[in-house]
């Protein structure tokens, strides 16, 4: 992208927003012949004025049509890669509440659109499609900033805001996986401030979730511990808040479960310890494994997160015996992004009490079962880096050869 001239990275970025040249032409109150000529290289851009308006209709980082460097990964089709964390990237940085005070409000999609649209998101981030979100993203995110805007002042505005408050959470979720922990955190942020608007304290709940999940991978642990039990106490059962019990019990029990992950990090075994029984009680109470407000939680996730936790203690044999005794088919019901994850983990797990061959397996079974959610992630790349390092003489074939689809050496 970056050996590009600039014309051939307008006309990259109008195809990629499905605009034709006159639909570009128009939004830029320029001729199609005037386009046609800065695509073919004609006529140069030589003001930055034009380039920022450019980016603007084009709604991508200036940086990007001036020839930022971008890497493109080889797994680029099942990832998220820099191209697309950099429409992200701009889409976050949109602020159309404000210029909603100033100017007319953009159009945007019915909001019975926009709730298949956001549904659709969570499943493709639980389905672990993190190339296919990736490239929706930017998109939903624009178009959930205009429906807020739009319905700002409408008996909508609730359900609006609610949307918004998804996306930005789906969307921090799924750059959290990719290790943009710092974009990660500022859509959780986001998602804060609008749930707020929104009315929802379980929205507002699952948000402090995706904050604690963001400062703890920035390695700002204790925030993370502080921030994750703080506001499940707020959300205990029998607290006097209003809400679906199924609901409550799945956003207090996944705030303690992240809690007791943050603590696993910091080596706390007995805040682990209790936040794990709270959650456990809460799946019982639960009485199942669910997927209220997008959790996946029960006393399934329980167990994967008994592992988890072990596995961040350094513990691998308790998390190795967990695994090995938990219930398969609740495991099997789960969707593939908890299951890969688990996999993930547990091959750390198998390679602390140094059976590499098992760790081996685990990886790849999460490579079958969803590829992006070993491929794309950076710890994934280390675990599988710690087997090539652990296994004496050369790897069987089918590690080796996830190991060179993923470009991980020694």
């Amino acid at each position: 992208m970056d050996e590009l001239p600039i014309g051939r990275r307008v006309a990259y970025w109008r195809g990629r927003r499905k605009m034709s040249q006159q639909v570009f032409a128009d939004r830029l109150g320029k001729s199609k012949s005037w386009v046609d000529k800065v695509e073919r290289g004609v006529r140069r851009l030589d003001k930055f004025s034009v380039v920022y308006e450019i980016a603007d209709v084009l709604q991508v980082d200036v940086q990007l049509l001036l020839g930022k460097e971008v890497e493109r990964r080889p797994e680029a089709q099942n990832c998220i890669d820099q191209v697309e964390v950099e429409e992200i990237r701009a889409a976050l940085e949109r602020y159309d509440q404000m210029s909603a005070f100033f100017q007319a409000v953009p159009h945007s999609p019915p909001l019975a659109e926009m709730r298949k649209a956001v549904s659709h998101a969570w499943l493709t981030y639980q389905h672990a499609k993190y190339g296919v979100l990736a490239r929706a993203l930017p998109k939903l995110l624009r178009d959930a900033q205009a429906a807020d805007s739009a319905h700002a002042t409408t008996a909508d505005a609730r359900d609006a805001a609610h949307l918004l408050g998804q996306v930005y959470q789906i969307a921090s979720s799924a750059l959290r996986k990719v290790g943009e922990h710092e974009l990660s955190w500022l859509a959780a942020d986001r998602s804060i401030a609008v749930s707020q608007r929104a009315g929802d304290q379980l929205l507002a709940g699952l948000a402090s979730y995706r904050v604690g999940s963001a400062l703890r991978a920035l390695g700002r642990i204790r925030p993370s511990l502080e921030v994750n039990v703080n506001i499940a106490n707020r959300l205990a059962i029998g607290g006097g808040n209003d809400g679906p019990k199924g609901d409550r019990l799945s956003v207090y029990g996944m705030l303690l479960l992240n809690g007791a992950m943050a603590a696993a990090q910091i080596g706390d075994s007995a805040t682990v310890r209790d936040l794990l029984c709270g959650a456990e009680q809460a799946s019982l109470e639960l009485g199942g494994d669910f997927n209220h407000y997008w959790t996946s939680f029960g006393p399934t996730n329980v167990q994967l997160h008994r592992c988890a936790t072990a596995v961040e203690l350094g513990d691998g044999r308790t998390a190795v015996e967990t695994h090995e005794k938990m219930d398969q088919v609740g495991f099997h019901a789960l969707l593939p992004e908890r299951r890969a994850h688990h996999f993930l983990d547990i091959a750390r797990g198998y390679n602390q009490i140094g059976n590499v061959e098992k760790a081996s397996e685990m990886l790849l079974e999460g490579d079958r079962l969803a590829p992006s959610e070993i491929r794309c992630r950076p710890l994934a790349h280390e675990v599988l880096s710690d087997v090539l390092r652990r296994t004496r003489g050369t790897p069987p074939a089918p590690i080796a050869e996830l190991a060179e689809q993923m470009g991980v050496g020694v």
